[in-house]
């Protein structure tokens, strides 16, 4: 394989991994955390929908309009329309440069595009959204944002609508991620080992079994992807044969195993519950010099006594 060919395999990879998150529409959910920041493959999915043709709006909440630009070149700049809630989430300052109508409005107005074609709209992010919104009011928006192509009757590949939310998944209770995770048709976990990131991607088609996937990768600076083959296997640590290994019978204060005479005074022992020949027969024969014993019973003054036979209805 020439270098070349090789750098054509690679690009077409990483070209399939992007899509292949892409192909099935509707919800891409991007759970991040703490040590694994899911933000600059959001970046990387909004780049590929960009370069190809389609229209992107991004719900910017949690950073600003000029840092979340930063490290798009001016092509793909000139393709996004940014929707600003990170300035003024509230529209404290009336000035006319927010959105009316706060988070729920501004994600309603997207719900209302008229334009055709598809488009993506990316989330930034989820976990904000949450935390100003009811959980209910903001799944059933997300339902009618991703369900946009069927209530028109769009079914075509052309007329797809990517939704992309990003969510910080240690901020939220399992109640809130697992409603979220229902609503997506392809659920992405990041995490990583020794330095390198993963995605456990979750598949969700229609009338198919949900399908899994893990991609090792990097993201460099103009948030391309750089597919990777994980991190090795850590090494497995052999004994030293020069250390002593340690008996760990050793400074016992109980024997673990009977010696031959406390074995053979072991297996003599009859115990109490063990009935020997000899002693069934002394129970139930017993000799002629042995005494037997009997039962005299005087009944009480308040006894009730039943001179009636107590099994002379069975005979009806």
């Amino acid at each position: 394989v020439t270098p070349s060919e090789g750098v054509r395999r690679g690009t077409r990879r990483i070209l399939e991994m992007l899509e292949s998150l892409l192909a099935l529409g509707g919800l891409v959910l991007l759970r991040d955390s703490v040590e694994w920041e899911g933000r600059s493959l959001l970046k990387a999915l909004i780049k590929k929908s960009a370069l190809c043709g389609e229209q992107v709006h991004i719900l910017g909440c949690e950073v600003s309009e000029e840092e979340f630009r930063e490290g798009f070149d001016s092509n793909i700049n000139s393709r996004l329309v940014y929707h600003d809630l990170f300035r003024d989430p509230l529209n404290w300052s009336e000035t006319g440069e927010t959105l009316p109508g706060g988070p729920l409005e501004a994600l309603r107005a997207l719900c209302r595009r008229t334009h055709p074609g598809p488009v993506t709209i990316a989330l930034d992010s989820l976990s904000w959204l949450l935390l100003h919104l009811p959980c209910t009011t903001l799944c059933q928006t997300l339902h009618t944002l991703s369900h946009q192509d069927s209530c028109r009757g769009d079914s075509s590949p052309g007329e797809q609508v990517h939704v992309l939310g990003l969510l910080h998944e240690e901020l939220h209770g399992p109640g809130p991620l697992g409603v979220l995770s229902s609503l997506a048709q392809t659920e992405v976990t990041l995490s990583g080992a020794m330095g390198q990131a993963s995605a456990h991607v979750l598949y969700r088609r229609p009338q198919q079994r949900p399908t899994h996937q893990t991609q090792w990768f990097s993201i460099l600076p103009d948030f391309s992807l750089e597919l990777q083959g994980g991190p090795p296997l850590e090494p497995q640590p052999y004994p030293d044969p020069r250390v002593p290994s340690m008996d760990p019978t050793t400074h016992l204060t109980f024997n673990l195993r009977l010696s031959k005479k406390e074995r053979e005074a072991k297996d003599s022992l009859t115990l109490p519950f063990q009935f020997s020949s000899e002693k069934q027969q002394a129970l139930l024969c017993p000799g002629l010099g042995q005494a037997t014993s009997h039962i005299f019973y005087e009944p009480d003054a308040y006894d009730d006594l039943d001179q009636e036979d107590p099994d002379d209805d069975l005979d009806v």
